[in-house]
């Protein structure tokens, strides 16, 4: 019995020694490394170098086997991105970015439930995440189908539809025809970023203390280019 307690004693103790070591190996950011998250300003451009590269098809490579391996033990996202399911428009892909560098919520018509807005203050308030960017784009067909202003086949596209009709609203007062769905597309955007605040105290918060800067977009499908609409930022 003396033998059996003496070597529960030593293996309680290697234990003790692994889990110590194992805290010394994951030491918290320091003051200076906080001082050197980079503003939104800066985020953003790095965003339109990104998106300059794919433009011209001239994507940057990298060491995908490296990258996700370091990215094992966390993340630490700077950007989310609120965009459209499109199989057109990932926003991976269109910023050159990789794995790591996004956090990503999508859905049809670029819009955000309680879920979507609930992962969007997760990344904010928990990884750090600093900007956020609604992205619409081009010839959107769940912006299409709010501006055909027919009923819908189910109860599931109609509150797609009804979550983006007043966007399609404040676009006939300055937009008819063939520029309606451009407009609508635009206000929609406009319409999310103000609905996934106006839902949200913790984004309010972080925006009011100038933690979280949001921007407006669109992108082109056939140029590939994005392009910036307004920014919301605690300054405005």
């Amino acid at each position: 019995m003396k033998r059996y307690l003496l070597h529960l004693l030593s293996i309680s103790q290697l234990l003790g020694v692994g889990f110590a070591q194992h805290q010394t190996t994951t030491p918290a950011p320091s003051v200076s490394a906080a001082a050197e998250i980079p503003s939104a300003a800066a985020v953003w451009a790095d965003l339109m170098k990104g998106n300059e590269r794919f433009v011209r098809g001239k994507t940057e490579a990298i060491d995908l086997v490296a990258l996700r391996q370091g990215l094992v033990k966390g993340q630490a996202p700077k950007v989310v991105v609120l965009a459209c399911s499109d199989s057109r428009v990932s926003p991976e892909i269109l910023f050159d970015k990789n794995l790591g560098d996004l956090f990503v919520v999508r859905a049809a018509g670029n819009v955000a439930d309680a879920i979507g807005v609930a992962s969007i203050e997760y990344a904010v308030e928990h990884l750090g995440s600093s900007v956020l960017v609604v992205l619409g784009h081009e010839k959107c067909g769940a912006v299409i189908a709010a501006c055909s202003g027919d009923k819908m086949p189910t109860a599931n596209l109609q509150a797609l539809v009804d979550k983006i009709s007043p966007a399609v609203t404040l676009a006939k007062t300055h937009a008819k025809g063939d520029e309606l769905v451009e407009a609508a597309i635009r206000e929609n955007v406009h319409q999310s970023a103000k609905d996934v605040l106006a839902s949200s105290e913790v984004l309010q918060h972080f925006v009011h203390d100038g933690k979280l800067t949001v921007f407006e977009a669109v992108y082109e499908l056939g140029s590939g280019k994005v392009v910036q609409l307004r920014t919301i930022s605690g300054h405005d």
